[in-house]
């Protein structure tokens, strides 16, 4: 089995899953800054996602995406009010 030794004696896959989980962590993080929330959601989400990583990023993914405004939505209710 090959161990990569200069960083810190990880296997590939090892490796591979590192950095899918850090891909993960950096697209919650991109995605909830871009998106509109209401109120204090997208602060709450932003840190939650920088103060528990991995845990914060898997969370935004279930729970935080539904809660974002979509645009259609928000337009069609400010066009019709």
């Amino acid at each position: 089995m090959t161990t990569l030794l200069f960083i810190g004696g990880i296997g590939f896959f090892e490796l591979i899953l590192l950095l899918l989980i850090q891909l993960l962590w950096l697209w919650a993080l991109i995605d909830s800054l871009s998106g509109n929330f209401k109120g204090n959601t997208k602060l709450f989400w932003i840190v939650a996602i920088i103060l528990l990583p991995w845990l914060g990023a898997i969370l935004y993914f279930i729970i935080g995406r539904s809660q974002k405004i979509n645009y259609v939505a928000k337009h069609l209710f400010i066009c019709s009010a």
